[in-house]
C-alpha cells in the first residue's frame, strides 16, 4: 500500500511537471499572431520602400536630360542669337529645331565630324554623310529610311546654312517680318520642313519649358 501510494505521488509530480511546460493555446495563438504582425511589417516597408526608390530614379533621369539640354542651349545659344538675328528668324525656334532634331546635341549625325544639328537633307561643299532616319508619311504614322545628309566642319557652318536654308519661299512664314510670334513660325515648318504632324507642338514646348525666347531679343 505503502509502496503504490509513493508511486501515484510520483506520477502527479511528474504530470505537473510536464503541464507546466505547455503553454496555454491562447499565449501561442497571441505569439503566432505577433509573428505575423512582424512579418507583414516587413514586407510593408520593403515594398513601399521599393516603390518609393522608383520615382526618385526617374528623377534623376530626367534630371540629367534637362542639364544635358541646358549645356547645349549655352554651346549654341549666342552663335544662333546673332546669327537669326541676321537673317530675320526666331533664335528661339532655331535653338528648339536644333534641340529637337539632334537629341540634344547627342546624335551621331550632330557630332564632329557632320554638326548637323537640324537634320538638312542632302550635301554641303560636297560633304555629306548616310543614316538611317524617321519619316512621317502625314497621317502620324512613322516609318525609317537611309537618307543621305549634309556635313559641316563647325557649329558655326551648321546655324548659318540652316539659316539660308530657310530664305528659300516655302519658309517665308518662318521669318520674324512675317509673323506674329514665334508660334507662327512653329505651325509655318510643321508640314513643310518636317512630316511630323506634331512638329510645331513640340517645338513650341521646348521654346516655353527652357524659356528660350530670351535669345530673340
Amino acid at each position: 500500500m505503502y509502496l503504490a501510494s509513493v508511486r501515484k505521488r510520483k506520477r502527479r509530480k511528474v504530470s505537473g511537471k510536464r503541464r507546466r511546460k505547455s503553454l496555454p493555446s491562447s499565449v501561442l495563438y497571441g505569439m503566432s499572431f505577433l509573428a505575423f504582425l512582424a512579418c507583414s511589417t516587413l514586407l510593408l516597408y520593403a515594398y513601399h520602400s521599393q516603390d518609393e526608390a522608383q520615382p526618385a530614379s526617374a528623377d534623376t533621369s530626367q534630371s540629367s536630360q534637362d542639364m544635358t539640354t541646358i549645356l547645349f542651349i549655352q554651346t549654341i545659344g549666342e552663335s544662333a542669337r546673332q546669327i537669326a538675328a541676321q537673317n530675320d528668324l526666331y533664335a528661339s525656334v532655331m535653338i528648339a529645331q536644333a534641340i529637337l532634331e539632334s537629341n540634344s546635341g547627342q546624335s551621331k549625325l550632330s557630332q564632329a565630324p557632320n554638326y548637323n544639328f537640324f537634320g538638312i537633307k542632302g550635301d554641303y561643299k560636297g560633304q555629306s554623310v548616310t543614316m538611317q532616319t524617321w519619316e512621317d508619311d502625314g497621317n502620324g504614322n512613322s516609318y525609317t529610311i537611309d537618307a543621305q545628309f549634309r556635313s559641316y566642319g563647325s557649329l558655326e557652318e551648321s546655324l548659318q546654312d540652316y539659316a539660308q536654308f530657310l530664305q528659300k519661299d516655302l519658309y517665308a512664314g518662318v521669318h520674324k517680318s512675317q509673323t506674329a510670334s514665334y508660334q507662327d513660325a512653329t505651325a509655318a515648318l510643321t508640314g513643310a520642313y518636317a512630316t511630323d504632324t506634331s512638329y510645331g507642338s513640340k517645338l513650341n514646348q521646348l521654346i516655353s519649358e527652357y524659356d528660350l525666347t530670351i535669345y530673340d531679343s
